[in-house]
């Protein structure tokens, strides 16, 4: 089980499904859920805030795309030695978005939105 999760969607519906899910499997103990990538790099630099234990990222968002979080996260986890890992979780099933995202030191995974059974017991295994 992974202590504690981020959500990062700005989709409120995905947002809840993928919760249920997470809480419902065992995967985490608490889900800190965000409809911004801004807001959730804001945490993430926070020292004062919780630390968690895996992102899941979706490619599709405004103001800031998956694409410009990772970036700006692989700049910022460099200040961590246990920076959590990042799991795409999106609506894109394009080879392109899951080369592009796979080539990022911190993504471990790539899965396409809606989290399944498997998909979620999947996210037991990755680790920093």
């Amino acid at each position: 089980m992974h202590e504690r999760v981020m959500l990062v969607d700005d989709n409120d519906a995905d947002l809840l499904f993928t919760e249920i899910v997470l809480r419902a499997r065992g995967i985490a103990g608490e889900v800190l859920t965000f409809d911004t990538a801004r807001c959730a790099l804001d945490h993430l630099a926070d020292r004062t805030k919780p630390r968690v234990s895996l992102i899941l990222l979706d490619i599709n968002m405004p103001e800031m795309d998956g694409f410009a979080f990772l970036a700006a996260w692989e700049r910022l986890r460099t200040q961590w030695p246990d920076a959590p890992p990042v799991v795409m979780l999106t609506s894109s099933p394009d080879p392109a978005d899951r080369t592009r995202a796979l080539a990022h030191a911190s993504v471990r995974a790539y899965l396409v939105k809606p989290l399944d059974d498997a998909s979620a017991r999947s996210l037991l295994d990755v680790t920093a």
